[in-house]
């Protein structure tokens, strides 16, 4: 371990990254892109618990881009969520966020949809941003409501696809989601200095897998935190991990989103670290940060109309104390 790596204190997160560090090594992105999804998948298949009982679940594609739906048992919304995974752009599938997807449809009371998007590095920008647009466009086109969610890379393209649908006149998206999302911040400046050999994630991973995204970093879909205007986006709930050279990208997004007078919930965990989301039940730090995840989800889903646009509306607080 590098002699500055700046870590957490809580015990439960410590233990995750024990684990973790013995399933999926420090230099995995020096490796080959089979032995990293290796690695990946089997980090993923040790925190995947058995999903909620009663709850169904179908592959099938949406304009030929392969998708899995989940369905609760009880369903008390119409509206659709939409979920894009994580994993750098370059691993994950719909096995690797299983688990994940189906508690969040469980407890919001909605049908999920969850996009197994084309990876790099054989499959570069904007190939993940079409696939999940496709899905999107087919879904909206029933006229039902749909809330965005991502985890990191996968927050990105929610935040993206926020953004494509604004542009594409599409009126039916009632929130966006993102779990510590990368947003395109600079590497050279903030949370990418002090926390660029945070465990879980470093700075350099960061870089390497925009390298083989080949993102244009100026563009809004790719990095939204260049976007010139992100006025007349739906509402937000974002969430950072203090741990986390992504820290500041959800800080800088949410106050943008505020200024321009979108709704928004900023929440960051104090303890947390990149990827928290597969310590939800052994954290009580990433339990707590996982619930409001899902409050802010059902919140959106069960909405009645569009929310109201409010000019001061960065909160620094949970969706579970309003």
């Amino acid at each position: 371990m590098t002699a500055n790596r700046l870590m957490p204190e809580e015990t439960g997160i410590l233990e995750f990254l024990s684990i973790c560090n013995s399933v999926y090594s420090d230099d995995a992105v020096s490796q080959s892109i089979e032995a990293q999804r290796a690695q990946y998948d089997a980090l993923c298949a040790r925190f995947s618990p058995p999903i909620p009982a009663g709850l169904t679940f179908t592959d099938s594609p949406i304009r030929t881009v392969p998708t899995r739906r989940y369905r609760p048992r009880h369903v008390t919304s119409e509206t659709v969520l939409l979920y894009l995974h994580g994993g750098g752009f370059a691993v994950g599938s719909l096995e690797s966020h299983h688990a994940i997807c189906a508690e969040i449809a469980d407890f919001a009371g909605a049908e999920l949809v969850a996009v197994d998007y084309r990876l790099a590095p054989e499959h570069c920008w904007p190939a993940q941003t079409d696939d999940g647009f496709a899905v999107l466009s087919e879904l909206a086109s029933s006229g039902r409501r749909i809330v965005l969610i991502g985890d990191s890379a996968g927050g990105n393209l929610a935040a993206g696809l926020a953004m494509r649908a604004k542009q594409a006149g599409l009126s039916n998206i009632a929130g966006q989601v993102l779990i510590y999302p990368a947003l395109g911040g600079d590497l050279t400046a903030g949370s990418y200095v002090e926390m660029r050999e945070a465990p879980g994630l470093t700075t350099a991973d960061v870089a390497y897998y925009r390298e083989i995204l080949q993102a244009p970093q100026d563009d809004p879909v790719a990095a939204p935190l260049k976007s010139v205007s992100v006025g007349g986006l739906p509402p937000a709930f974002i969430t950072g991990a203090a741990f986390d050279p992504l820290r500041d990208d959800s800080r800088q997004y949410a106050a943008r989103l505020a200024q321009a007078g979108v709704e928004v919930w900023f929440r960051e965990e104090p303890q947390m670290v990149h990827a928290w989301l597969r310590a939800r039940h052994m954290s009580d730090g990433a339990g707590a940060g996982f619930l409001a995840v899902c409050e802010a989800v059902r919140r959106f889903a069960a909405a009645r109309r569009s929310h109201k646009v409010t000019g001061d509306a960065l909160l620094h607080e949970s969706l579970l104390e309003n």
